[in-house]
């Protein structure tokens, strides 16, 4: 056998060696992080085994390893308690509701700081004080108040009038078909 036929088999060798080495890096990246509770996806183990990700998505058996590991529910270390996805989702739905009430609480804030500052500066300036704003507060309540029983007077008007409507269509196509 010459050097040239002898040198394919002996690259053919060494890549199988170097997989071989890389996929124990992996196999032990991945027994680390199931046993110490670490984060466990494709490119966290593919990060602590120092091996590119599309490796792992050539072996299917260790890809489909870690999608297993990564479906499990966190293990905690030791001595620690326990935590289930059910209670992760349980804290991240009660955090996203505690981000809704500050949320609205903020804006009560802010528009109270609004119209104190806005007071504050009315007085300042001497343009007029609260108490004609006051007034003018009190005409659009009952203005609007007004207006909303007026929509209502219009409302019951128009449905009068449509059931007056299908009165006369209905009288009507009576006439029309006597005829």
């Amino acid at each position: 056998m010459t050097t040239e036929e002898a040198r394919p088999s002996t690259l053919a060798a060494g890549r199988r060696a170097d997989s071989a080495r890389r996929r124990q890096r992996v196999v032990k990246a991945i027994n680390v992080a199931s046993t110490t509770g670490q984060e466990i996806s494709v490119a966290a183990i593919a990060r602590r085994a120092g091996v590119d990700r599309s490796f792992l998505y050539r072996h299917r058996d260790l890809l489909a390893q870690i999608h297993v590991l990564a479906a499990e529910p966190p293990t905690a270390p030791s001595g620690s308690p326990s935590v289930s996805r059910a209670s992760l989702k349980a804290d991240l739905a009660n955090s996203r509701e505690q981000c809704v009430r500050l949320t609205r609480k903020v804006q009560a804030l802010e528009q109270r700081l609004s119209q104190a500052l806005g007071e504050e500066i009315w007085r300042e300036a001497g343009i007029g004080g609260p108490d004609g704003f006051q007034e003018l507060q009190q005409r659009v309540v009952a203005l609007e108040e007004e207006n909303a029983d007026l929509q209502l007077r219009l409302e019951e008007r128009e449905q009068e009038l449509q059931a007056a409507r299908d009165s006369n269509r209905e009288l009507m196509s009576g006439l029309n078909s006597r005829r």
